[in-house]
């Protein structure tokens, strides 16, 4: 079951950490997005060299993941034309688990961090998390409630209501319901749903997601204009109530 997160860090200006994600394979590019969203940052993908450069160029990302292989350029040319434009920002690479002489490569050329493929997201994180940490982003003042509308989750003491009324969850419905909270008006598939919050222990079985999202309708919405929809084709989405705050 997911932990609770941190904090989410922000720039000096208070905004959230922005991070550009650049891989040529999509469904791996979104999957890295979704974790770092989660986290309360901004993201934004690339899926070629050329694309990679003009967005650091046009949003100065605090943190760059980027992936050795491209198809257009290689990492490490990406790599020389953002630090021409910011010299400081931070480069996390992600290579192959036995391309050892691009890791030594990358790090030669000024990335600052690299993890091999297959990676697991948290470790992602974690590495971002210390690169943007030494770069300068400040954590963010702990708040453990997230807010949606007229419904609120307490991430510390795990107490859900809506309208001023408790609503009793079971574990695995209450981190459902906060992956849904912390991705507000996004629609989320029900494969990401699988990944973040059984971690696929379920064998992939998107039956699963149905299921809870059923339960959470029942508690959620009963009694009120609903805030758990269903996307035809593409997932669920979360979002406040016509008239909700």
């Amino acid at each position: 079951m997911t932990a609770t997160s941190p904090a989410a860090l922000l720039r000096p200006d208070g905004s959230p950490v922005r991070v550009l994600v650049v891989d040529d394979e999509v469904n791996i590019a979104e999957l890295i997005s979704m974790a770092l969203r989660y986290e309360g940052w901004t993201v934004e993908t690339a899926h070629t060299g050329t694309k990679a450069v003009a967005a650091a160029k046009e949003n100065q990302p605090d943190a760059v993941v980027l992936d050795m292989m491209l198809p257009d350029f290689d990492g490490l040319e990406v790599l020389r034309r953002m630090r021409g434009t910011d010299p400081d920002v931070p480069v996390l690479f992600l290579t192959a688990r036995d391309a050892m002489e691009d890791r030594i490569a990358g790090l030669t050329a000024g990335g600052d961090d690299y993890v091999t493929k297959p990676f697991s997201l948290e470790e992602v994180v974690a590495r971002l998390r210390a690169l943007m940490r030494r770069s300068g982003a400040q954590q963010a003042a702990a708040s453990s409630v997230l807010t949606v509308g007229d419904l609120t989750l307490d991430e510390d003491s795990h107490e859900v209501a809506r309208a001023g009324v408790e609503i009793g969850l079971t574990a695995t419905e209450f981190e459902l319901l906060r992956f849904l909270m912390r991705n507000p008006k996004r629609v989320l598939s029900k494969a990401q749903i699988l990944d973040r919050v059984w971690n696929y222990d379920f064998g992939g079985q998107a039956n699963v997601v149905e299921l809870y999202i059923s339960y959470l309708r029942k508690k959620i919405d009963a009694g009120h204009e609903p805030m758990i929809h269903t996307m035809r084709g593409a997932g669920y989405v979360l979002k406040p109530a016509a008239g909700a705050p």
